[in-house]
């Protein structure tokens, strides 16, 4: 199947399924591109024409079909102190500074960098993501009408159980409807989106960031555009890897960071904020029948229709809905089957995954989350790769001569395990180090080389070092130091 031919099967492949999901990540998508609004310090539009125009754009550009990018609480926190001390021009100058910095993130294949992050590392990502989604609802938990809460009961009985009677319509647009009809029908006292906030009154325009170009404002935009990037594409990335698995499909993460810079650029040029990809949603959008781009463009061009057309229906609809719609994610999203595999996975695994949760969880950076389980995960690896290292020694007492045959990787966490294998006591006239099944990957190995053949040859014995495969021979070359004192001591098989 070529390219195009795949494209084009993006948009036309399911239609039914990606209209109907779409309407529904619509709507939830209201009360979050709001809220989070509310905590960049910035009017509710400018989210909500953010999530518009970046939905929109990432469902022609992105390089996964399905997934669900908006403006998102991860970038929205972000985004804080630049508006506070610069004011909302500098925010727009700073979101196309950041799409310029993902689009070059695509170019540069960043996305490859995925293939490092270990499943425990995702499977804590999600966990955590599901733990804050559930946590963001609390504010509509407590302290509301004692009415919300069979009204939310309600809801999520009806997104479990219609799916028994028919799927044809996705369960969480049923109950949106089914409970703001209830909630405008008996005229109960819920809290409603109406009043998270005013919604817009017309179309975004299109306008230039009102910034001077000099290379103050650069200095001023430029940290928090890397780190709205960064964050960005790792939350996106992320995302994208999880839609991967619950659809069984592959996405391009490459062309997803192209995606995202593309999207973002568009976003501040209507006067919005910047965005990434949402998981909440992209879960609502697959559950719901969601899998190709048109699901997502029609999140974005509903989401448009709805606060510009609809917005009095809108101003009706119960928080209750749309806090059952998100208990639902937040439960779909969990991983439990991670909570039974702590013990039978292995320990490290398990406190990767545990220590992504409790990271994201306390902190409420994703990126920083992830971050840390990246680093336990390497961590753990070298430790498991330093073990498998091992020195055989052959003694031929008749010659004088003792052979070691060293078998493994050998770098910084291995060094030691390295140097503990030699005897350099042993009373020895002549010393081969046999490296034929050994590879040196870093100067710290070839440090522990050098002390081993500095030490035979200080207890008086000759050391010949036969075996360097050629990379290692290399790094030998250039930063070892034995064999500056004794030329062609080392030698290549």
């Amino acid at each position: 199947m070529t390219s195009t031919t795949r494209y084009f099967r993006d948009w036309t492949a399911n239609i039914r399924g990606d209209v109907l999901a779409g309407i529904v990540v619509a709507l939830a998508l209201i009360p979050e591109a709001i809220g989070f609004s509310i905590i960049a310090g910035v009017d509710p539009k400018v989210g909500l024409f953010a999530s518009f125009a970046i939905a929109c754009v990432s469902a022609v550009v992105g390089g996964r079909p399905g997934m669900i990018s908006a403006a998102t609480a991860a970038t929205a926190v972000v985004m804080v102190s630049l508006v506070r001390d610069h004011g909302l021009e500098y925010l727009f100058a700073a979101t196309i500074l950041m799409g310029l910095i993902q689009l070059l993130a695509g170019v540069l294949k960043i996305g490859r960098v995925m293939r490092f992050v270990s499943r425990s590392v995702i499977t804590g990502f999600v966990n955590a993501l599901a733990i804050l989604i559930f946590m963001a609802q609390l504010p509509e938990l407590i302290g509301v009408p004692v009415e919300t809460y069979p009204m939310i009961a309600v809801g999520l009985g009806i997104i479990y159980l219609f799916p028994r009677l028919t799927k044809a319509v996705p369960s969480p647009l049923v109950a949106i409807a089914a409970l703001t009809l209830f909630a405008w029908w008996s005229g109960m006292d819920l809290r409603t989106v109406g009043d998270l906030g005013e919604l817009p009154s017309g179309l975004p325009v299109f306008a230039l960031p009102s910034v001077p170009l000099t290379l103050e404002t650069l200095q001023i935009i430029l940290p928090y555009s890397l780190t709205l990037a960064a964050v960005g594409l790792l939350e996106s990335l992320l995302t994208a890897q999880i839609v991967d698995d619950m659809t069984d499909t592959m996405s391009n993460k490459s062309q997803e960071c192209i995606g995202q810079g593309t999207s973002n650029i568009a976003s501040a040029l209507i006067g919005g904020m910047g965005g990434c990809a949402m998981i909440g949603q992209s879960v609502i959008n697959v559950t719901s029948g969601g899998r190709g781009r048109l699901s997502t463009f029609v999140a974005g061009a509903f989401l448009l229709f709805l606060i510009l057309v609809l917005d009095d229906l809108v101003r009706i609809i119960p928080m209750a809905a749309l806090v059952a719609v998100m208990i639902m994610v937040s439960i779909g999203t969990f991983s439990w089957r991670s909570i039974l595999d702590l013990r039978s996975n292995p320990r490290s695994s398990s406190l990767v995954m545990l220590a992504t949760v409790f990271t994201v969880v306390a902190t409420h950076d994703l990126a920083i989350g992830v971050l840390v389980g990246v680093l336990l995960s390497g961590v753990f690896f070298a430790g498991k790769v330093s073990q498998l290292v091992a020195v055989g020694e052959h003694i031929d007492e008749a010659a004088g001569r003792v052979t070691y045959v060293v078998n493994g990787q050998i770098f910084f966490a291995s060094s030691e395990v390295f140097l503990a294998g030699f005897d350099f006591d042993q009373a020895a006239r002549e010393v081969i180090i046999d490296l034929t099944h050994a590879h040196f990957w870093d100067i710290t190995s070839v440090g522990a080389l050098d002390k081993a053949v500095m030490k035979f040859r200080k207890a008086g014995a000759s050391v010949e070092v036969l075996g360097l495969n050629e990379a290692s021979a290399t790094m030998v070359d250039r930063f070892g130091m034995h064999h500056k004192d004794e030329p062609a001591v080392a030698s290549l098989h």
